[in-house]
């Protein structure tokens, strides 16, 4: 059985060109030099816009990402449990494709 730090390591390791890094002190993948995902909580943290930040804000327990824990997430972050370990890799696709339009 896969952990879920494996789990992330294994989806992030599917965009070309990602390199490990951190963010906010948090392990995270990087291309281009800006980050695209990151680990938190046991969970995988993917930055979104559009449509793909509307699906994946509707997973059941997905948040948005607030690494200081003191009320002021990161909108375009979204935080995606472990139960949706199976959408890790195509979340990190989109969210490499998203910071690397440059929009």
């Amino acid at each position: 059985m896969r952990n879920e730090e494996t789990a992330y390591h294994e989806a992030a390791r599917l965009v070309k060109d990602a390199a490990e890094s951190k963010l906010f002190g948090k392990p995270c993948y990087k291309v281009n030099g800006k980050a695209f995902c990151c680990f938190f909580q046991n969970a995988m943290v993917f930055k979104l816009s559009g449509d793909n930040h509307t699906k994946a804000m509707a997973l059941d327990g997905a948040q948005l990402f607030d690494p200081s824990g003191k009320g002021r997430p990161m909108k375009e972050w979204v935080q995606i449990p472990f139960d949706y370990q199976e959408l890790w890799g195509e979340l990190s696709h989109s969210a490499a494709e998203y910071i690397c339009s440059g929009k």
